[in-house]
């Protein structure tokens, strides 16, 4: 039984917060460079650009909201990495959240006062697990605590390059994984693989590296003409032609319209169905999916790329559905900037130039080429939100499009939500 909370002396009332702050989450990748957590973020949603994830409201006001929202929504069957302090520790709301979900990162401010290893440990007999967060070097704090946590969060920024290996071996224990952070390289992670790091936290696989030269691989040419087909509105004899000709395309996109996220009341069978049922709106969502997977394999909605653009692709939707109310093509012209937008970092082109293939509108081309119009300004929204909001301008951007935080932050979760469900479905 846990001890009683007001007899140790903790705090059992959360800490007052307004409701005007961004929730963000970041990736977190295992060895195989598959998802196994998202780091939850937040940000105040003021007109200040200070970070405030060590301060105790800002991590009550996450702790809070994820448990009203359930974090199954938030993070689906990965597990939620989040910032806490020591006022939060020694605060018994953190037990509003599901310990087998969550592993608390204790941040480098936190001192390793005997009451707070004792805290520490009191949590720990309650199923939670820690990760120490930003570790750089080996002080006498970390030493303290590294026979209590779980994960090491190594900072590659804060830690030189020929000083990471005799870091990271004074520091691993047994049972105890390592993760690096602000992974932004490919070069990083090899480097941070070859040294047994088990856990990444970056955008290093979202970067468009540009190679001169490159040739998209044949299977994405089909996909991508097949874009162009729908887009230049061609017949749906011509469309299902095409898709013939590459049987794995078409297993893998009638995998994708007889799951539950695509809505269809009976089992598809062939483009033509499909395009009845669905429509060649939805037929085009699907499609831009499968451009993300891999040449000659299943669709795997559960690598980082296709969860980030889709994630992407859901939250533009939403947000057009709300900004052009009167509109019902906005929905989809939404979906399609979202989840294209990282076609560059997919094929290592220029945006420009995998472009040149396919006849998309006017406003398409514009937000994904520039960020203008209100597709462009709701494309710089999303990739806020994707590496951790600079909140003035996220705020200046929200109010642009009429919009409220508290809305983004519905649409957020209901993003993650289907992107959850389209990622279980499809496993």
């Amino acid at each position: 039984m846990p001890s009683d909370p007001v007899s140790q002396g903790f705090s059992t009332t959360p800490v007052a917060v307004g409701d005007d702050f961004f929730l963000a989450r970041q990736p977190i990748l295992g060895r195989d460079q598959c998802l196994v957590a998202f780091e939850l973020l937040f940000r105040n949603a003021g007109d200040t650009e200070a970070d405030v994830t060590d301060d105790a409201a800002a991590t009550a006001a996450v702790i809070s909201h994820a448990s009203q929202l359930g974090m199954e929504q938030v993070v689906g069957q990965r597990l939620a990495f989040l910032n806490v302090d020591e006022v939060v520790l020694m605060s018994d709301f953190i037990r509003f959240l599901p310990p087998e979900k969550v592993i608390l990162e204790i941040l480098e401010s936190v001192k390793a006062t005997p009451k707070l290893i004792e805290r520490v440990e009191e949590l720990k007999k309650l199923g939670f697990r820690f990760a120490l967060d930003d570790v750089i070097k080996n002080d006498p704090d970390t030493l303290k605590l590294l026979g209590l946590v779980d994960v090491i969060k190594v900072d590659l920024k804060g830690v030189a390059p020929d000083e990471l290996p005799k870091l990271t071996d004074t520091l691993r224990r047994p049972g105890m994984k390592l993760l690096a952070e602000k992974v932004e390289t490919v070069d990083e992670f090899e480097r941070c693989l070859s040294l047994g790091f088990e856990y990444f936290q970056g955008y290093y696989f979202a970067r468009p590296v540009i190679l001169s030269g490159k040739k998209v691989a044949p299977s994405e040419l089909v996909l991508l003409h097949l874009l162009d087909l729908i887009y230049s509105k061609a017949d749906g004899q011509e469309l299902e032609s095409t898709v013939d000709r590459d049987s794995l395309i078409r297993n893998n996109l009638l995998r994708l319209v007889n799951s539950p996220a695509a809505g269809a009341d009976s089992k598809i069978e062939s483009l033509s169905q499909a395009l009845k049922v669905l429509g060649r709106e939805q037929l085009q969502r699907w499609l831009q999916i499968l451009l993300y997977a891999k040449p000659g394999a299943p669709v795997n909605v559960n690598s980082p790329l296709l969860q980030m653009a889709t994630t992407r692709g859901k939250l533009m939707e939403l947000m057009a559905q709300r900004v052009f109310p009167d509109n019902r093509g906005a929905a989809d012209t939404g979906f399609t900037v979202g989840i294209l937008s990282l076609m560059d970092a997919l094929f290592s082109m220029s945006m420009q130039d995998i472009l040149g293939s396919v006849a998309l509108p006017e406003p398409v081309r514009d937000a994904l080429l520039a960020r203008e119009g209100k597709y462009g300004i709701m494309l710089r929204i999303v990739e806020l939100l994707d590496n951790g909001p600079k909140t003035r301008e996220l705020s200046a951007l929200v109010r642009k499009l009429g919009l409220t935080v508290r809305a983004i932050r519905e649409i957020e979760v209901q993003a993650f939500e289907w992107v959850n469900e389209l990622a279980h479905e499809i496993h």
